[in-house]
């Protein structure tokens, strides 16, 4: 019997990584509030991923639900999605030139039993020192806007971050090997 899989977000890049596992899914956004009052950028992922799926898993109780959140982290503030223009400068300025941590809350809730898995991957992501001209063009492009950190690496700011040492996949969206690792533990297995 092929398990139903649902993935609890919205995101494209979340949905391609996946995609290319040839693993069949479907999407089902949460919705569900984002405020948490977590200690931790890591608590806050991780709590923000585990709502989303057991939002998604309460109205789909056959399914296996993974979510995601994921946020930037520099001097131990979250850097989530900027609201405007202006806050997205802002945090670009504060990226500039610097490393950062991009977080991710992995998340499954196995409908049909209960069984939850939640975790964290940490990237270290270096953004090249950018100029106040790069930074005003990068935001004119749009693409800043309602993105973790106010970039994306599969676009535009694939020019603007020079290093990276960790899982690629997470600074996208999605940690594959950590997800390849905590599904098997629900008796799905994508290299087989």
């Amino acid at each position: 019997m092929t398990r139903r899989i649902i993935l609890a977000s919205a995101s494209p890049g979340r949905s391609e990584l996946l995609r290319r596992t040839g693993i069949v899914f479907e999407v089902v956004p949460s919705d569900c509030d984002e405020g948490t009052e977590a200690a931790t950028p890591e608590e806050h992922v991780r709590q923000l991923a585990l709502r989303k799926a057991r939002a998604v898993s309460e109205r789909h109780l056959d399914a296996l639900v993974i979510a995601a959140d994921s946020v930037a982290e520099l001097d131990g503030d979250i850097l989530g999605k900027p609201d405007t223009a202006d806050g997205a400068r802002l945090m670009l300025g504060r990226l500039s030139g610097r490393f950062h941590r991009l977080l991710t809350g992995l998340a499954i809730v196995d409908g049909p039993t209960g069984k939850t898995y939640d975790g964290v991957e940490a990237t270290l992501v270096h953004m090249r020192q950018l100029s106040s001209d790069e930074i005003d063009a990068y935001v004119r492009s749009g693409e800043p806007l309602d993105k973790s950190g106010s970039y994306e690496l599969q676009g535009l700011g694939a020019t603007i971050i020079d290093r990276i040492e960790g899982d690629f996949s997470n600074v996208v969206g999605l940690p594959m090997a950590h997800l390849s690792r905590a599904l098997a533990r629900f008796g799905v297995h994508l290299l087989t």
